[in-house]
């Protein structure tokens, strides 16, 4: 087990790190333990996954990739890997409909989450979620089927911890991607709904150091004219060589680009599986606006750029699709997803994001759950419509808060049970 997370910044307090071969062991910890959490690949930067009691990994349990070709779906382990699933389903001539940046992180944890790909259409990766089955507080299996329970999916480890979840997927498809450097801001800030409108998925890039983008478009091989690229577009002009988003980073871990068709699992990552795309040392914290405010959001950042600038390895924005799930930061609403990845130097980003915090304020954002924020509790109950419903589905599966620790604590006051008993 690690005992620490993967970018380093956080080392948990559990007094006890677990990684049970069977369900019924698993079972037993969760019933005989005060105090549990789960953690899957350790790529939360704060800690959503600590407990100052058991820490558990179900990458242990016995893998399981189950295809339901009448039904279209996939029931997987927990602790599975996204990439891992993805080369299976792909062999079976199945795909999911999206992907996150990383192909290295867990399904169970990332649904957990509410982490997300890319795409205009394309909602977070809990969407594909019909069905998922947990361990409760004292120990029972039980299956929760999303359509009954929507609230359950992006649930923060708060319910029990998963073990295996049903995916919905679609055929598989082909992926071509290119890249354009050099993006004016003025070409971004007058078309930005067409840019996120022009691939299957698409992602823009700044060091805001300077006004101008880099654009990833991951077009599905299948559309209309995916095969050729225009070399200048929008006032940039089409990459002369593979690229790393991250500047000075090699791009022999990032997928293939140069137009290059590919499966769908090896072009929607930026990052291949076989490959660690850093060393880890970064932080990370992200936002998700109404689509609509995407380029309000830029023109709010404006002023604190010479901040930004000094302590940002890369700011990614992507787009979002709405979905249903009550604690998905992109619930109900079409998204633009505002990423920053910062450098390993938490006491000068922490005053800088609380500049970014105010600054958004206004555009209504919400914080990730997995990453770095300093969002109120008060704004965050603001912001998101369900967060009563979610305490009492808490209360409900968890009745003396063997789950819950201080950063749910912190945005659930006063639904932690221990402090009565």
């Amino acid at each position: 087990m690690i005992h620490s997370n993967w970018a380093g910044n956080v080392t948990f307090a559990a007094r006890g790190f677990h990684r049970p071969l069977s369900l019924p062991d698993l079972q037993r910890l969760v019933a005989g333990s005060d105090r549990v959490r789960a953690l899957g690949t350790g790529h939360s930067f704060n800690r959503i996954a600590d407990t100052p009691g058991d820490l558990v990994s179900v990458a242990g349990l016995p893998p399981l990739i189950e295809l339901d070709s009448a039904a279209g779906t996939v029931t997987v382990s927990a602790g599975l890997r996204y990439g891992e699933l993805a080369q299976a389903l792909n062999r079976s001539g199945r795909a999911l409909r999206n992907l996150g940046s990383l192909p290295h992180i867990s399904v169970a944890g990332s649904c957990a989450t509410g982490t997300h790909g890319s795409g205009d259409a394309n909602p977070c990766l809990a969407a594909a979620v019909s069905e998922l089955e947990l361990v409760t507080a004292d120990g029972d299996l039980v299956t929760v089927r999303r359509d009954d329970s929507p609230g359950a999916v992006v649930a923060l480890g708060a319910l029990g911890v998963v073990t295996r979840l049903t995916l919905g997927t679609v055929p598989a498809f082909d992926v071509r991607q290119y890249v354009y450097d050099d993006l004016p801001r003025d070409q971004v800030d007058e078309h930005i709904a067409e840019i996120f409108a022009s691939a299957y998925s698409v992602s823009l890039f700044t060091d805001w150091r300077a006004p101008r983008f880099q654009a990833w478009l991951k077009r599905r091989a299948d559309a209309p004219g995916a095969a050729a690229a225009a070399r200048h577009w929008l006032g940039g002009r089409l990459a002369d060589g593979p690229r790393n988003p991250v500047p000075g980073m090699s791009p022999r871990n990032c997928t293939e680009q140069l137009g290059v068709p590919g499966p769908w699992h090896e072009r929607l990552p930026h990052f291949r599986l076989e490959f660690t795309p850093s060393a880890g040392d970064e932080l990370q914290s992200e936002y998700l606006l109404p689509r609509a405010r995407a380029a309000a959001a830029l023109a709010a950042l404006d002023p604190i750029a010479d901040r930004l600038a000094p302590l940002l390895r890369i700011c990614e924005l992507r787009t979002v699709a709405a979905d249903d799930l009550w604690l998905s930061p992109a619930y109900q609403r079409d998204s633009v997803a505002i990423h920053f990845t910062w450098i390993e130097d938490w006491p000068a980003v922490s005053p800088v994001l609380a500049q970014i915090e105010e600054r958004l304020a206004p555009l209504d954002p919400r914080p990730h759950w997995g990453k770095l924020f300093h969002t109120s509790p008060a704004a965050v109950r603001e912001r998101y419509g369900k967060m009563a419903d979610f305490a009492a589905l808490m209360r409900h599966h968890d009745p003396a808060g063997k789950f819950r620790n201080d950063l749910l604590t912190r945005y659930f006051p006063g639904h932690d049970q221990r402090s009565s008993t």
